[in-house]
């Protein structure tokens, strides 16, 4: 009789992962499963070292609805907070170690320890565990004895290579275990504590805000010679725009975040088709484009589309800095104010205000030397209605 209190649950070493991968793959009726992103992949053995289960966690699946609604995250919030929670994708109890109650004890092993193994491999907290049972095979009895959540099923799409199949599958069952009491409100929290965040801000583009950018780049001028243009302006520029919105930084970035759009989305932004594939444009020709363009048109999309689709922000900061050593033609200091929306960390608008005499800044040369830049005021502002645009 096997004494579940003698079990141990710990993450696999290096030399074990071969072993690992060929036990899940010859034992586990879907086989093995690569790394996704961050993965764990745990072993339970008992005192002697005799391999009883193998467990993996992997990245979260990108979206599905009965998920998203449990915890009320909006879109934005989504894919920023998707690194907070753990997918189930592997769980199997080896032939011959079929024990009454096993299977349960190592989810509670793992709910255990999982929080501090990912903060000291990822270097941040998990909030949520998730994972999809087939219920042609099983009814998830096991997580239910382990105090996991039913909370709906998925509607049956799989995810292949380029999207999502057009077929659909047999929906899965979906349970999840939140890691804290109030992991369902941070997640669906306006602002994120510290400690939870990773990385700068990102969001995804949806299909519609795809569609939708390069319509708002149509009027801007493009600054190219007729000849060898392959990709329209205003493709080339809702691309970036599009690259930029999703956290990208520099040409390199945006070339890169541009190869790895699936033949739909290049679609979506018009792309061109060549022998029956859409084209994107290269770093260089982004490159020229942006150089190139005028930039008061290319602010002018930007505001327009930022006040159709910008609305997803619930509050925006007011920020005022004066630009340290940005002097006019009149001598005279730069004071910019900008409204910056909160969660996509967008600028909706900026506004030059009044000059600031050359005396004043020569007075106060010495304190713009210590503080490059001052704030007149950040303040929180519910957005009941979207923002109007300010012109200086």
């Amino acid at each position: 009789m096997l004494n579940l209190s003698q079990i141990n649950v710990c993450p696999t070493r290096y030399s074990d992962e071969p072993l690992f991968k060929e036990l899940m793959q010859r034992h586990h009726y879907l086989g093995a499963l690569p790394k996704i992103g961050n993965t764990i992949w745990y072993v339970a053995n008992t005192q002697q070292g005799e391999w009883l289960a193998l467990i993996s966690f992997s990245a979260a699946a990108l979206k599905y609805k009965a998920r998203d609604q449990w915890i009320g995250w909006d879109f934005c919030h989504q894919y920023n907070r998707l690194h907070l929670v753990a997918n189930n994708s592997r769980f199997l109890i080896l032939p011959h170690h079929h024990h009454k109650n096993l299977a349960s004890k190592i989810l509670s092993l793992c709910k255990r320890r999982i929080q501090q193994d990912w903060i000291l491999r990822f270097g941040f907290p998990l909030l949520m565990l998730e994972t999809f049972v087939d219920p042609t095979r099983f009814v998830g009895t096991i997580y239910q004895a382990a105090n996991w959540e039913f909370i709906g099923k998925t509607k049956g799409y799989q995810r292949i290579q380029g999207g999502y199949s057009n077929s659909i599958h047999t929906p899965k069952l979906v349970f999840v275990q939140t890691l804290q009491r109030n992991s369902r409100k941070l997640l669906s929290k306006h602002l994120l504590p510290q400690c939870y965040t990773k990385g700068g801000a990102r969001m995804k583009l949806t299909a519609n805000q795809m569609k939708s950018l390069p319509d708002f780049f149509r009027q801007v001028e493009d600054p190219r010679r007729r000849q060898g243009k392959r990709h329209a302006v205003h493709v080339v520029l809702a691309i970036a725009a599009g690259a930029i919105l999703c956290g990208m930084c520099g040409y390199k970035a945006i070339s890169d975040w541009t190869k790895s759009l699936t033949p739909k989305a290049l679609e979506r932004f018009g792309c061109r088709r060549r022998k029956g594939k859409y084209i994107g444009p290269s770093e260089s020709t982004i490159r020229n484009v942006l150089i190139r363009v005028s930039p008061a048109e290319l602010d002018k999309a930007l505001r327009l589309w930022n006040e159709q689709y910008g609305a997803t922000d619930e509050s925006l900061a007011i920020d005022g800095k004066t630009m340290c050593n940005a002097i006019d033609e009149n001598g005279r200091q730069t004071h910019i104010m900008s409204a910056v929306g909160h969660d996509s960390k967008q600028c909706y608008t900026q506004k030059k205000l009044a000059p600031c005499p050359s005396q004043e800044v020569t007075r106060k040369s010495r304190q713009t030397k210590l503080k490059s830049q001052f704030h007149y005021s950040t303040t929180s502002i519910l957005k009941e209605k979207p923002l109007q645009p300010m012109h200086s």
